[in-house]
């Protein structure tokens, strides 16, 4: 079971990660864009789940490559990532932190770095593993 602790740990091991706040949230970023945010549901979120219970715990956003990408990811890991209306057509999934493990987070977390990770910084950080 993961936490926001182990997010900034794992964010941390990840070159030029810059940490800021997007909609008062902490969020992280490479070459100047987010990849990676806390998303608590809003009041309108909670709404759209009607009778069924939202997804406890911290929630994560993590950017994919592209919708199919999405689409993998979230088959891929069912357990643990999941989307909500808010999301369609966006490319990026939510990830119930408490439900992930310590591997599938630094996965997701380095994917999502690579969408927008400078070509040369990727490179030579996927050189290095």
């Amino acid at each position: 079971m993961a936490t926001l602790d182990d997010v900034e740990l794992l964010v941390s091991e990840l070159p030029d990660v810059s940490t800021g706040t997007s909609y008062g949230n902490r969020a992280w970023s490479v070459g100047g864009k987010v990849f990676a945010w806390e998303r608590p549901f809003s009041k309108a979120d909670i709404k759209r789940f009607g009778d069924e219970s939202p997804p406890s715990g911290p929630i994560l956003g993590i950017r994919t490559e592209d919708l199919g990408d999405k689409e993998a990811i979230l088959s891929a890991h069912a357990k643990s990532c999941f989307t909500i209306s808010h999301f369609d057509g966006f490319s990026a999934v939510l990830v119930q932190v408490e439900a992930a493990d310590i591997e599938e987070l630094r996965e997701l977390l380095t994917d999502g770095w690579l969408v927008y990770a400078p070509a040369a910084v990727a490179k030579a950080f996927l050189g290095d593993r």
